[in-house]
């Protein structure tokens, strides 16, 4: 491994937040063995700024622990957060989001967590509490969300309005895209062509969960 302040930091980083380098290259649009190489090769000599500020977001640290600034080895740079504080962590439930036929919901007990900054989520207007995480089965949303992708949920709260959501549906969990064209009236529609659409479905024959305001997933 490489030796320098930046990629044992990232190395910290991941270890707290029980993520892989693998799925933090991810994030960031890269090949799944990008930050290895950063890390054990030295290769790219230091994160790109679009690289280093995504990465600090999903931390919630500042961007000169990543190297910002030509701080990659500045061993006198002072973390603006503390270990441990400033992380939500969103319950993660047992069933995926079924983006096919189709998954049964009978039991939405959280089986684990995701950990996501606060401050992160915040700027993103999103509220904490009303959070929870899925993943997705199967491929009717291609290419919005793919088979395996986590998904964060906000609770469906106050007027429902256009956009991909989580439903409920004759007793199946489903992840679509819904329009609400008509008062008490929705379209539930397959990104992918390949699926069936419905149109003009009464609200009665839907629940609306949640509406899914985050992906992350493989490349």
């Amino acid at each position: 491994m490489v030796n320098d302040r930046t990629r044992n930091r990232l190395v910290e980083l991941a270890e707290q937040r029980g993520v892989s380098l693998s799925a933090l290259s991810k994030l960031i649009g890269r090949n799944p063995t990008y930050l290895q190489q950063f890390i054990r090769k030295g290769s790219p000599r230091k994160l790109e700024e679009n690289d280093r500020r995504t990465l600090a977001q999903f931390f919630g640290v500042d961007e000169s622990e990543l190297g910002a600034q030509g701080s990659e080895d500045n061993s006198h740079a002072i973390p603006k957060r503390r270990r441990g504080s400033g992380w939500i962590d969103v319950p993660r439930l047992a069933l995926g989001a079924s983006a096919g036929p189709g998954a049964l919901a009978d039991d939405d007990a959280p089986v684990g967590h995701l950990r996501f900054s606060e401050g992160w989520l915040r700027e993103l207007g999103l509220q904490p509490g009303v959070l929870a995480a899925l993943s997705v089965a199967g491929d009717s949303m291609d290419p919005t969300l793919a088979d395996g992708d986590e998904i964060l949920v906000a609770r469906a709260e106050g007027r429902l309005r256009d956009g991909v959501h989580v439903i409920r549906r004759d007793g199946t969990l489903l992840v679509k895209r819904l329009l609400f064209e008509r008062e008490g009236r929705v379209s539930v529609i397959s990104d992918n062509r390949a699926y069936p659409s419905d149109a003009d479905v009464s609200l009665n024959e839907v629940e609306v969960l949640g509406r899914v305001v985050w992906k992350g997933g493989r490349i």
